[in-house]
Order: C-alpha cells, then structure tokens, then sequence
C-alpha cells in the first residue's frame, strides 16, 4: 500500500521518517499538566517541554497512557495537540496518541495533529470491545489511508485486552506509512520477536519499548530506544542510559539505570493502578514543573504520598 497524502500537514510532510530513518532514544510519553477540570495548564506544559528537551529526548509523545488520552474531552486533546506543537516549535518530533473507540475520532484527531505539525500518529488497538486478529488487521488497513502521518501501532494488552500479534503485524507490514512499533506489553520474548520482524521485514521500522527499566534488555535484543514515564521527571537519566548503551560505556549505563531502578520505588506508594500516572504527576508537582492534579475520575496523592514521593527525588538527589 502506498503512504497517505501529507499535503493537508501545516509544513509539509516530516521527514522523521524518511529514507529510512529510525526513531531511536528516549520518548517521554508527557503527562497532561491540567489547572482543573478540561483545562489545560498552558504554563505548566511549556515548562514541561522544555525540562524534557533541554535534556536530550529525542522526541515527545502525547496522548498516551501517561497522559491519559482517553480521560480527556475531545477539545482538549485538539488544545494540547496544537499548543504541544507550537511550544516544541519542531526541536524535537511530537508525535501524537490518537486511539479511541470510535473509528471516525481517531481520522479526526490525526487530521487535527497532522494540520497542527505532528510528527506522527501512534494507534494502539480500540478497547472496551476486544477485537479478534482478523478484525484488527482489517481496522488497521482501513484506517492507515485516513491518516495524513507516519503511523505508530502501540501494543498495549493491559489496558487494551488485545496484542497486536507477531503475524498480524507481519500482514500489516506492506503498509508504508505504519513505521513501528512501541510495545509495552513488558513481555522481553515478544519484544524479541518484534524486533527480528523488523529485520525481516520492515527494518525502517522503529521498536521502542514502554516499560522504562527494561531499556538495557530492550537495547540489547535491538530495540530503537524507550517510551518511560518517568523521563516526565528525570529525563537524564534515561537519556544517559540510552546513550551509554549506544557508546557502550557500561560505567554511564549502571550508573544511569541504577538512578531509574530506584525512580521506580514512586510507582509504589498509593494503591490504586492510577498510582502510575498520579507519582509521575506528583513527581512533576515537586519539582516545580506543573500541577499534580490528574483527569477525573482520579485523585491526586495526600501528603503522606506525596512525601514519599519526594524522598525518593531526594535520594536520587534531583530534589
């Protein structure tokens, strides 16, 4: 299949992903900072950008889990697309989250991101009504024509209930604009099979990896790089795990993922599956960037939480 049209971008097509360019580094999937209810923190993301670019990222990720995509209204997922955009100003590729459950949303939210300068889409499989293989491969090829970007599929069981299976992906692989894959499954031998799909088949693609301690493993099976949370907060140390590995410099790698394995005690505190996003928040609250407060139906962490939090980002010494 041939790629989408790019003409209806703001600047023209992206050249990201062009002549056989891979992404590759650390893609910190933003958080949404929020002032209240359906409102965007305006100074609070700017502030975020530029935290995460000024330390070497090497692109940003918006409406993802982390930055709970589906909790959000449709306008505000359009306000954070054009103000996401315009903030980044092109140092950096954006690229932008556009799974919903409806068919004809996801088109309209790409169009949005690609009208606004968008680097790329990212679809992960639609949820609440589980999918079987065949019904997926279908969506995929009739949805990739619709969109007027490079296209990231995101293989996210958890919360999806549905893999984007090896061999589905092998059939969606004639598809030029799908460009990778971002797995964050955490299972380390599906990660595998991806990236030998890759070399296969479609070695433009770029595999990324969500679970943000797996990178060395990720890296060492010939992943592209990783899609972590908590590069929100400390993206040093991600960037200079990433680039220790690439250098092989095992001293900057220990001592850049041993600073991640000890960010990981945040995911702990609270007991609820939102604590993920809420520590992250809570996180970017303490150190200044932007408002903890999270989409409904959560709730932000109380004082005891929220100092534990900060005792990990004063051990780390990044408080």
């Amino acid at each position: 299949m041939n790629a989408p049209d790019f003409s209806s971008a703001a600047d023209g097509p992206s050249t990201l992903f062009q002549d056989g360019n891979r992404l590759r580094g650390i893609v910190p999937p933003l958080i949404t900072p929020l002032s209240a209810r359906d409102e965007l923190d305006h100074a609070g993301l700017e502030r975020l950008i530029d935290h995460v670019i000024n330390a070497g990222v090497s692109g940003v990720f918006i409406l993802g889990t982390t930055g709970e995509a589906p909790s959000l209204s449709y306008r505000l997922r359009r306000e954070l697309i054009t103000e996401t955009t315009r903030l980044v100003a092109q140092r950096v590729p954006v690229l932008v989250g556009v799974t919903d459950t409806a068919f004809v949303e996801s088109v309209a939210l790409a169009r949005h991101a690609a009208n606004a300068g968008a680097d790329a889409a990212v679809l992960t499989t639609p949820y609440y009504f589980p999918a079987g293989q065949t019904e997926l491969t279908a969506y995929v090829q009739k949805i990739t024509p619709e969109i007027p970007l490079p296209l990231m599929l995101y293989n996210m069981p958890g919360l999806t209930k549905v893999w984007f299976e090896i061999e589905t992906l092998r059939k969606l692989s004639d598809i030029d604009s799908i460009v990778g894959v971002k797995d964050s499954s955490g299972d380390l031998d599906y990660f595998g099979e991806l990236c030998k799909l890759r070399e296969e088949v479609r070695n433009d693609w770029s595999i990324l990896i969500g679970p943000e301690a797996m990178l060395p493993e990720a890296h060492r099976l010939g992943g592209d790089g990783g899609v972590a949370g908590g590069a929100n907060a400390v993206p040093k140390f991600f960037v200079d795990c990433y680039q220790g590995l690439i250098d092989n410099d095992e001293a900057k790698t220990e001592v850049a993922i041993e600073a991640i394995r000890r960010f990981q005690d945040v995911y702990d505190v609270g007991k609820y599956a939102s604590r993920h996003i809420k520590a992250t928040k809570c996180a970017a609250s303490l150190l200044g960037i932007c408002s903890d407060l999270p989409a409904d139906p959560f709730h932000r962490f109380f004082e005891p939480e929220r100092e534990r939090v900060a005792e990990v980002l004063r051990d780390l010494g990044v408080l």
